[in-house]
């Protein structure tokens, strides 16, 4: 623009106040051109300042911070950007200078993140393999006469934390309590899975006699007098001899979960979104209005339950990617072995 401006015979006040520039910015500019002509436009871009991290050392660094600390001699569980850039300064086997916010920078684009710790139970049941083959065989061969059934507990009157849409910084409040004289109550929940409907009710306690009247529930859902599938937790008021001997007499088999697995009863994943939209965020002043607005949710989302055709459908998609996988289910996914 400045050369343009000056070949025009604009002054060099003129394009100053125009390009917003100094006077002798703009002189420099044209006396540039006159002397060496494009080539003054060049701008000569350099290649910035000299990178002072190889991709060796970034590797190290992630192997690093993937490490704990305890097994580099360090006197703590877990790695902080700061303690983690001291310890790379410090390391007699390869020293790596960097600050905080570029080691940040470093984790951040490998995907390495900061994250609460998570635990697991691994089931010693001896007839794992095969409760848990029995489980996979019946929801898949006969979805439409399996069911599930479990007790969901314990629950307390209390104000119990949540998340809700509120105004930034302005989150719900809830008072704090220190006495709670209601005690506890559990709900006895019996999932269909061909429908996708979830029922129950809240009682005192666990018994096999309660245990029982929800079976019973399950068979007046079939009362064709043809098989029914139940799969339940592996736990002392779920397999009482009357229960087995009203099982046998009415065509029910009860599957149980291997011991340490309540994972694979079908209805464990109904209890979050229940305990989500019925408990969290709330202060209920008594089991009776509890009990009432858990039976309000169920209403709501048996009305609101998936279809039978998307539910089969996807059962295929599940079936499909562990086949694809070479992945048993219930299992861990294999690992892929070198060539």
């Amino acid at each position: 623009m400045i050369i343009m401006a000056s070949a025009s015979g604009t002054l060099v006040p003129a394009i100053a106040r125009l390009v917003a520039a100094d006077e002798d910015t703009v002189r420099d500019v044209i006396h540039a051109f006159n002397e060496k002509g494009l080539a003054a436009l060049d701008p000569r871009w350099a290649g910035g300042r000299p990178r002072l991290i190889s991709d060796d050392d970034i590797e190290f660094v992630i192997a690093a911070a993937t490490t704990r600390p305890v097994t580099l001699d360090r006197p703590f569980t877990h790695w902080s950007v700061r303690k983690l850039a001291g310890s790379l300064a410090d390391n007699p086997v390869r020293i790596v200078t960097v600050g905080r916010e570029r080691l940040r920078q470093i984790l951040c684009e490998r995907g390495i993140t900061f994250q609460h710790t998570r635990t697991w139970k691994e089931s010693t049941d001896p007839d794992k393999e095969t409760k848990l083959d029995r489980i996979e065989r019946v929801t898949t061969e006969h979805p439409d006469r399996c069911f599930s059934f479990d007790q969901f507990g314990p629950l307390s009157i209390r104000p119990c934390h949540g998340s809700a849409w509120t105004q930034a910084s302005k989150p719900h409040r809830l008072p704090a309590t220190y006495r709670r004289t209601h005690g506890i109550r559990y709900f006895h929940g019996c999932y269909s899975l061909d429908d996708d409907q979830l029922w129950g009710v809240t009682r005192r306690r666990k018994g096999g006699d309660l245990s029982l009247a929800a079976l019973k529930s399950i068979r007046t859902a079939r009362p064709d007098g043809e098989p029914v599938y139940v799969i339940l937790d592996n736990l002392s008021a779920n397999k009482t001899p009357a229960i087995r001997s009203w099982a046998a007499k009415n065509n029910v088999e009860l599957c149980f979960t291997p011991t340490n697995a309540s994972w694979a009863n079908p209805i464990e994943a109904q209890f979050g979104p229940l305990r989500t939209f019925t408990m969290g965020d709330s202060n209920h002043p008594n089991h009776t209005v509890l009990a009432r607005r858990l039976q309000d949710y169920l209403r709501w989302r048996n009305a609101n339950a998936r279809h039978p055709d998307i539910l089969a459908a996807q059962r295929r998609e599940r079936a499909r990617v562990r086949s694809e996988r070479q992945q048993r289910w219930g299992r861990p996914r294999p690992h892929a072995t070198a060539a």
